[in-house]
């Protein structure tokens, strides 16, 4: 799953990235409104945390010109603590939940993990398939109750598998998914974590449908 965080703040911003990442999610950063309002246009994004102090353009303005745009990512908006009208016009123009400066990290990847949830209309907590559990709480993942041990992009793979259970899901989607911008991207790597996964998962938990992509669950 892969995230952007808009934040002017260096130093939070920092924090936010290194937290997320440890969670398990590819992660962009932007420090001004233009940056934002850029790549939440042109990159794929499970969600967005961002801040309304923005340098160049404000993030209302952003979030307003991405949903004028049909841009539907869930957005967690960052105000400050006590501006309830910062709330009410971030919720007007867009966003779908908020946190109040200074907040702790746990809150924020909670309210994140509800949104992409919501999202993908999935109300519990914990994403099963099969004899397959991913917990996004704690990045664990198991089979059959023993847990399997599974690198960072391998968890992403399987994590956006299965947030799309029962779907088909473009190489080229898993790969937007699972990288962060600045990194280098090879579709064809993709291939290898997923035969890593059906090795450490078994054969069948991820099925190929040639032509077209990847499945968990569902019927062949």
């Amino acid at each position: 799953m892969r995230v952007l965080i808009v934040e002017d703040e260096p130093r939070l911003g920092r924090q936010l990235s290194a937290a997320l990442a440890e969670a398990g999610y590819a992660v962009d950063c932007a420090s001004d409104g233009e940056r934002a309002e850029f790549l939440g246009q042109t990159e794929s994004y499970d969600a967005v945390v961002l801040d309304l102090g923005l340098p160049k353009v404000d993030g209302l303005t952003v979030l307003r010109r991405w949903r004028e745009h049909g841009l539907a990512t869930p957005v967690l908006i960052l105000t400050a603590r006590g501006s309830w009208h910062e709330k009410v016009q971030g919720i007007d123009s867009g966003a779908d939940d908020y946190v109040s400066k200074p907040f702790q990290m746990e809150e924020v990847l909670a309210r994140l993990r509800a949104l992409i949830r919501r999202a993908h209309r999935q109300p519990a907590p914990l994403l099963r398939c099969g004899d397959i559990t991913l917990d996004p709480r704690s990045a664990a993942v198991t089979l059959r109750g023993a847990p399997v041990k599974l690198t960072s992009h391998e968890f992403r793979v399987l994590a956006y598998l299965m947030h799309h259970a029962g779907r088909v899901v473009p190489q080229g989607e898993l790969t937007e998914h699972i990288y962060a911008h600045d990194a280098g991207r090879d579709s064809n790597t993709v291939e290898v974590f997923i035969a890593r996964l059906r090795r450490k998962l078994g054969a069948g938990a991820i099925t190929t449908v040639r032509g077209l992509g990847y499945r968990i669950g569902g019927h062949a």
